[in-house]
């Protein structure tokens, strides 16, 4: 079915791959990883191996969120991350790359839609991001992956938002990399728009009932704001 933009009162963003170049930075960890072996190989190439690695672990990691989340153990697991994250270095452009386009977009879309953010990730990653980059002040309000009993691809976190927002969920636009993001949009009643900029691929996107598939989050905005 075909974006309509009409519906549209309201935008909720995943981070990682969306907002947060997440894929981009596990492959260079990857490929400094894969580096010294494949130096007995000069014609291979590791970046190539790191990238379909990543791509090929975004499923599996879904699922077992997804199976934590059904057992009641996402909340401890992803207050461990949290605790984790505290102990880390002072956060760094190269700790928390931002998709380039992405804070302009979203200094956009702030003065047609309320924007929030709906995230699996925990609550200190997720602000720490934001903050970082001068963003926590463009959403209405941000759902981490401890806000509601369940995260995506359960409805929940984007009921809770449209709720905050005082939006219907059907008029909440659930924007993602992957086929969890689009599941969850879809679930609470909403439209879903699958983005190319992190984890997912325009096949499984599509598989998934996303109304549209956009390379990343500028190319939406330039639709939105030119309807």
């Amino acid at each position: 079915m075909p974006l309509n933009l009409n519906q549209i009162q309201a935008l909720c963003f995943d981070v990682d791959g969306t907002l947060r170049d997440t894929d981009d930075q596990y492959e260079a960890r990857f490929t400094r990883l894969f580096t010294p072996f494949y130096r007995l190989a000069p014609r291979r190439d590791p970046r190539k191996a790191a990238r379909r690695l990543v791509m090929t672990l975004d499923t599996p990691i879904n699922l077992v969120y997804a199976f934590l989340d059904w057992l009641h153990l996402d909340a401890t697991v992803i207050g461990m991350l949290d605790k984790m994250h505290d102990l880390r270095l002072r956060p760094s452009k190269a700790s928390l790359p931002l998709i380039p386009g992405t804070a302009e977009s979203l200094n956009a879309l702030k003065s047609r839609y309320p924007l929030a953010v709906v995230s699996a990730r925990g609550e200190a990653g997720t602000f720490a991001f934001l903050e970082y980059h001068g963003l926590l002040s463009h959403f209405e309000c941000v759902a981490s992956g401890q806000t509601t009993v369940h995260t995506k691809p359960w409805p929940d976190p984007v009921l809770w938002c449209a709720e905050q927002i005082g939006v219907p969920p059907e008029a909440c636009l659930m924007i993602g990399d992957t086929t969890v993001d689009i599941r969850a949009g879809k679930a609470a009643g909403g439209q879903s728009v699958g983005v190319l900029s992190g984890f997912g691929d325009r096949k499984e996107l599509q598989r998934a009932g996303a109304d549209l598939i956009v390379d990343n989050v500028a190319a939406l905005a330039k639709l939105l704001l030119a309807s």
